[in-house]
């Protein structure tokens, strides 16, 4: 029987969403409310479309650090018997830096190892861990970068050299490269007024030997705010965008505002799905949404953003 849903497939807020698939089901872990005195409500599932809530995820950091207060965009991966959560913490939209924190269970609770894993970037969010086949783990994430025509939040990679270290500097993997990627003219950032472009929410996934970046672009107030991806033949790179091709995801103008910061996963019927957020037509939250992700040789294609009741594909399909 194919699996029916309708988005949003979790109704309360709960931005920023990251799927891990575990021996039980699946575990999310999103951006929100504060749960049992936990940052990053975690929630459960067998089939990616009925959510439970279990409780808060990460235990908070302790105020008289003074690293400040907003957790955001949690992501996780198992490595060496126990998981590994990368998420940034900081004071609105300055001071953010990514960080690192543990746990015995993939519901938590996870505690922070006391690093600062981009002491030298001005603003650093949105840390995606990603294995490779040969072992090295590297990790995503976006930061700004005030150097270039088109100046804002980039894509950057470096390798973990262990889970709790990164290898020397990020290097910049994906540019801004078009005007749908503007975020806000004149807006005055670091003293200056500049054409702020955004990158933000990178997603690796390896597909047929290659490598395929998701991001999301723009400003979520825009129309023209959505999830786009860049390919390339190693994890550092080069990255390139495909020519000519219109982002995976966009608004649906009344029915699906600001859909973005994705990451894929494999349903239990073997059909690969796209999960992201989007805010409800008051904007007044972001909710959890998902939609089958499709593989040619052309590349990912996304059979969505959807709102009304449907079903995953068929294999035939």
């Amino acid at each position: 029987m194919p699996i029916r849903y309708r988005n949003p497939v979790y109704d309360a807020y709960f931005a920023d969403p990251f799927v891990l698939r575990v021996a039980e089901g699946y575990v999310a872990y999103g951006t929100g409310r504060v749960v049992d005195g936990r940052a990053f409500e975690v929630l459960t599932s067998s089939d990616l479309v009925t959510w439970r809530s279990v409780g808060g995820a990460l235990e908070l950091l302790p105020p008289e650090l003074g690293l400040g207060g907003d957790y955001w965009a949690p992501e996780v991966a198992e490595a060496d018997g126990r998981w590994w959560m990368y998420y940034s913490v900081g004071h609105g939209d300055v001071g953010h830096h990514l960080r690192v924190a543990v746990a015995e269970h993939p519901t938590g609770p996870f505690v922070d190892q006391g690093v600062n894993l981009t002491p030298d970037e001005r603003f650093a969010i949105d840390a995606s861990p990603f294995r490779d086949e040969d072992g090295t783990w590297y990790l995503f994430h976006a930061r700004d970068v005030l150097e270039g025509d088109r100046v804002g939040t980039m894509l950057a990679v470096n390798v973990l050299d262990g889970m709790t270290r990164l290898r020397g500097q990020s290097r910049t993997i994906l540019r801004p490269s078009d005007d749908w990627q503007v975020f806000l003219r004149q807006r005055k950032m670091y003293g200056q007024l500049y054409d702020w472009h955004t990158l933000e929410g990178p997603f690796v996934r390896r597909y047929g030997g290659r490598y395929y970046c998701f991001y999301s672009g723009g400003s979520w107030l825009e129309p023209t705010y959505g999830v786009a991806y860049a390919v390339a033949d190693h994890p550092l790179g080069p990255w390139v965008e495909p020519s000519g091709v219109p982002p995976l995801l966009r608004t649906v103008t009344d029915r699906v505002i600001g859909p973005g910061h994705n990451c894929v996963i494999t349903g239990p019927d073997g059909q690969d799905v796209i999960v992201y957020h989007a805010w409800n037509p008051e904007r007044t939250a972001r909710r959890m949404c998902i939609d089958p992700i499709l593989w040619s040789p052309d590349g990912p294609r996304v059979l969505g953003p959807s709102f009304s009741p449907t079903h995953f594909p068929r294999a035939a399909e």
